[in-house]
């Protein structure tokens, strides 16, 4: 935790936060902080600052804060992402937000198991948890927008276009005949399949839309690698 996250609900009064539970052990453990330490701070988003402990016990941890910083900008992005495994799902969740992306869409595709929509882990509650740990971790203040489209065609034609309007949209493909392009200086919309990438057809549907099939090589990478790989390819 390289930022501690604050919400208004931690707030009784104006620049006092009151914290419990999982950041309050993190403290107690981690920063080993004791009275009168300061701490990084954010209001979820909103500004960053610096907080100064002024109470502390096991119960809670009292802190007068001043929020003075913007947090960093986010990348011109928009990610779709075939669902994956709910354990890599956690993660990839993780990664989105550290890695500042604002617009996270996850969507159906052929090879996607149809019990990985049922999974508690797409709860908003869950969702957001793992976005909290990210931005902790990238000293990020503000969440990414998270969209569930359950039926893969109806998106692809009706609503993605308006989505991707202006960017450059690429879809991953292990077999592609073009690169995937580097140090881009525009929007990007981004589509990445799960286990086993995109079949056929959803690659065909996707360039109906104005996609380009790119690669990243010959070696085949997990979906939560290729998500890492292919943003810092990008940006």
């Amino acid at each position: 935790m390289n930022l501690i996250l604050l919400t208004p609900q931690d707030c009784p009064q104006t620049n006092i936060a009151i914290l419990t539970g999982r950041r309050l052990q993190h403290v107690l453990s981690v920063h080993q902080a004791q009275v009168g330490q300061t701490l990084r701070v954010g209001m979820m988003n909103g500004q960053m600052g610096e907080g100064e402990i002024i109470r502390l016990d096991d119960q809670a941890l009292h802190l007068q804060f001043q929020l003075t910083q913007a947090p960093p900008a986010k990348l011109p992005l928009t990610l779709l992402l075939a669902l994956p495994r709910p354990k890599m799902l956690k993660r990839i969740l993780q990664t989105v937000a550290t890695m500042g992306v604002p617009r996270l869409i996850l969507m159906n595709s052929y090879r996607v198991e149809k019990s990985f929509w049922d999974s508690p882990f797409l709860q908003p509650e869950a969702i957001q948890h793992e976005l909290i740990l990210g931005l902790e971790q990238a000293r990020d203040t503000v969440l990414p927008e998270v969209m569930l489209e359950k039926r893969f065609k109806p998106f692809v034609e009706d609503r993605l276009p308006s989505l991707s309007a202006n960017s450059l949209r690429l879809v991953a493909h292990p077999i592609a005949e073009q690169s995937c392009p580097r140090a881009v200086n525009q929007s990007v919309t981004l589509a990445i399949g799960c286990e086993g990438g995109f079949i056929p057809y959803e690659v065909d549907l996707l360039a109906q839309q104005g996609f380009t099939a790119v690669e990243l090589g010959e070696r085949i990478l997990r979906v939560e690698t290729a998500v890492t790989a292919l943003i810092a390819r990008l940006f």
